[in-house]
């Protein structure tokens, strides 16, 4: 027992005993508790830490193809890419290089099939595209353009990847005539519309193959 002495009312002494149990098991409350607030105090410090490294860019590279047939007979495609900064911080030295175009099978005839920007900002987009001509047919799969970036806190250059493209080059096309074409464009709805119209007609007039049957059997009769 622990023994505290004090004073009565009556100016008496008296002396109160404390058991040591209850000493120690304040003890051990406290000691959780200290226990846990240092740890609500780490984890408030690696999501602050955490939060602060999510600062920095992401890029987001879009890949884009289109074929153009030539009256003489060549094909061309042009190429265009949009480059979004979704990121909460800024993308600096940023370079786009796009290799997959080899010689012998395009020759570039308007553009670069590279470019670099200064810099893109968080929620910014940057675009660039080029053209080329088709020498080889048949199928033909790009790969992924390649984009790099720096940011600040890191030394070493960032990449990020743009979505590849599948493309069929000077692929046969079945033969169309010009003036059937513009027709159809001109008066195609009207032609549906009337042959709908006719077909309902023939549908109400055309008597049903079951009205003719009972009508043969009542004249048999």
């Amino acid at each position: 027992y622990i023994v505290v002495g004090g004073f009565t009312s009556g100016g008496n002494q008296s002396q109160i005993c404390i058991p040591k149990f209850q000493r120690r098991s304040s003890l051990t409350m406290a000691i959780p508790l200290a226990k846990l607030l240092i740890s609500a105090v780490a984890v408030f410090m690696l999501v602050s830490a955490s939060f602060a490294t999510s600062e920095m860019p992401f890029m987001v590279v879009h890949k884009k193809a289109t074929l153009n047939r030539l009256k003489s007979g060549a094909e061309r495609v042009l190429v265009s890419f949009d480059i979004y900064n979704q990121g909460s911080a800024t993308a600096y030295d940023v370079t786009l290089v796009d290799n997959t175009w080899m010689k012998k099978t395009f020759e570039v005839v308007n553009g670069n099939t590279s470019r670099s920007w200064e810099r893109l900002d968080a929620g910014g987009i940057l675009s660039h595209s080029f053209e080329l001509e088709a020498k080889v047919k048949g199928p033909f799969y790009g790969a992924p353009a390649v984009v790099t970036f720096r940011i600040p806190t890191k030394t070493a250059l960032q990449q990020a990847y743009s979505t590849p493209i599948a493309l069929d080059i000077l692929a046969d096309k079945p033969p169309t005539d010009p003036l059937a074409l513009r027709i159809l464009a001109k008066y195609g709805s009207l032609v549906s519309v009337i042959s709908m119209v006719v077909l309902f007609i023939y549908l109400v007039a055309t008597p049903s193959k079951s009205n003719l049957a009972k009508a043969g059997s009542k004249k048999k009769r």
